[in-house]
């Protein structure tokens, strides 16, 4: 097995663009189905903006948790517009797309022709039956001056372990630019049972069981996408998604799951979910699946202001070390220098961080700042994020360094904990010189599993490069310019139940020439 690495998707992928976007543009025998129920019960999204369009996205379902979403097998037109208000008065795009049975009847339309640093309103319409309106801002021309830009950061969503209310809020905050979504966008187990006395609550259930065959995760989704917060946040701004573990098992690796699965058998539900991951996630025909392999890392750019590069740390790292002795697929210790990104993806952050924008945004899952779970000041390892990768995590420092970039902020989460702090110059020693910061979000509804109260963390004492370790379930409220980045820790006061409130827990300052994070 060569595993999932870069070398066979640039074969995948290499000269195959144009003929996969020509093949799904062509027009096949079209059924008009008549639908009974409404056929966009998953909403409407958008993503990926760029200075002339961005992507628009939706999936036929009149049934969502049946399977096929109770569509026939059949190929659908579905028409869509784009219009410069609310009400459509001036629709500037109008156009057609064929919502197909091998794709799940999801749709994604490239929307281009339109105005840099503009907002938009979309929508579809089949059968005589309107979506949902959705809204989605053009990015800035490119080197073109931006005042600012608003950015929401979020993920990690166990539907079991609580109510997306933070989603319902960030659909309500004032005109943002995008949401970076880090991942776990679902969770892969089954239906939970009754918890044992002390455990967190479980708010309500997936359907059946552990997901494995394209159909279940198709399944997993929909589930998670008629959910009304989620729906509503996806309808009021871009996405630039990202995935992690949960989109296809927990703790996965490269061509290696946490089991004893032989790799040639992962692979088949590696490609399954990689596929449900394509078809629920408005992203660029460049991230379509082909044998299995896929291309999610990429870069967008705002104007002269940001460059954004959100990156694949799943698919090309190292085999883990093993964190127990019944861990499997794993090894004790490593002969060669381990890699989170892959040589190519590496390389290629590496030639990217070669510009003049004025702040360089890096999507990167997992915790790269070390941290003292003891109290003593000696860094713990974290098997599945950076610390599990010590030589990746140096040569990360060493990219920044050596191009003397004081401009690098690394936004993400999967730890369930907000961490806003700095990525420490010298390994082991936390108190060093930053060469990055770093905000690490904390979950929409994932629990920390720490077993310690909701509220602020005691080990913040033993962490002097961190300025808050915080369980509390929320989001990330970025504010940018040319002269500030200011990070708002937006927090729900609980999510177990309807209504919960949304407040700012701290504010923290990034300067632009100068690394390292500040309280407001």
């Amino acid at each position: 097995m060569s595993g999932f690495g870069f070398s066979r998707r640039g074969l995948l992928l290499a000269g195959a663009q144009g003929a996969v976007a020509a093949a799904l543009l062509r027009a096949p025998a079209l059924a008009s189905p008549a639908f009974t129920a409404d056929p966009f019960s998953m909403g409407v999204a958008s993503g990926d903006p760029a200075p002339d369009g961005f992507v628009i996205w939706t999936r036929l379902a009149p049934r969502p948790l049946e399977t096929h979403g109770g569509m026939p097998a059949v190929a659908v037109k579905v028409n869509w517009e784009i219009a410069e208000d609310d009400a459509f008065r001036r629709i500037v795009r109008t156009g057609t797309a064929v919502a197909r049975p091998e794709l799940g009847h999801s749709v994604h339309v490239e929307v281009v022709g339109l105005q840099s640093a503009r907002r938009y309103w979309y929508r579809f319409q089949v059968d005589g039956i309107p979506s949902d309106i959705g809204t989605a801002r053009t990015a800035p021309a490119a080197g073109a001056a931006v005042d600012r830009l608003r950015i929401a950061v979020a993920g990690c969503q166990n539907y079991q372990a609580g109510l997306f209310t933070a989603w319902r809020h960030i659909g309500k905050e004032a005109d943002l630019d995008f949401v970076y979504h880090y991942g776990d966008y679902i969770y892969e187990g089954k239906a939970a049972g009754t918890p044992a006395a002390g455990k967190p609550p479980v708010v309500r259930r997936h359907l059946g069981d552990e997901i494995y065959s394209l159909d279940d995760y198709r399944l997993r989704y929909a589930l998670y996408k008629i959910d009304p917060d989620l729906r509503a946040a996806h309808a009021a701004a871009a996405f630039l998604p990202s995935y992690d573990d949960h989109e296809v098992m927990n703790n996965w690796a490269n061509e290696w799951d946490e089991r004893d699965t032989p790799p040639e058998l992962f692979a088949l539900r590696h490609a399954a979910a990689m596929q449900a991951w394509y078809e629920h996630m408005p992203v660029r025909l460049s991230q379509l699946p082909r044998n299995g392999a896929q291309l999610m890392y990429r870069r967008l750019d705002y104007g002269g202001l940001m460059r954004i590069n959100i990156l694949d740390r799943r698919s090309y790292r190292s085999i883990p070390l093993c964190e127990k002795p019944e861990s499997r697929n794993c090894v004790e210790t490593r002969n060669q220098p381990d890699t989170m990104l892959g040589e190519t993806q590496e390389r290629w952050l590496g030639e990217g961080l070669g510009n003049g924008a004025t702040w360089n945004m890096f999507g990167l899952g997992g915790l790269v700042m070390p941290f003292d779970r003891s109290l003593q000041r000696v860094p713990t390892k974290g098997y599945d994020n950076w610390s599990g990768y010590p030589d990746a995590r140096e040569r990360l420092v060493k990219m920044i360094q050596d191009r003397g970039l004081k401009n690098v902020v690394i936004t993400g989460g999967d730890s369930h904990m907000c961490f806003i702090g700095n990525v420490p110059s010298r390994r082991g020693d936390l108190e060093s010189a930053p060469v990055a910061s770093e905000l690490h979000a904390t979950s929409i509804a994932s629990n920390s599993g720490n077993g310690l109260p909701i509220g602020p963390d005691p080990r913040a004492a033993s962490n002097p490069h961190m300025a808050l370790i915080h369980d509390q379930r929320g989001y990330l409220l970025l504010d940018v310019d040319a002269k500030r980045w200011t990070t708002s820790v937006r927090v729900v006061d609980q999510a177990l139940k309807p209504g919960g409130n949304i407040s700012t827990l701290g504010q923290y300052v990034i300067s632009p020439d100068r690394p390292g994070v500040s309280k407001a």
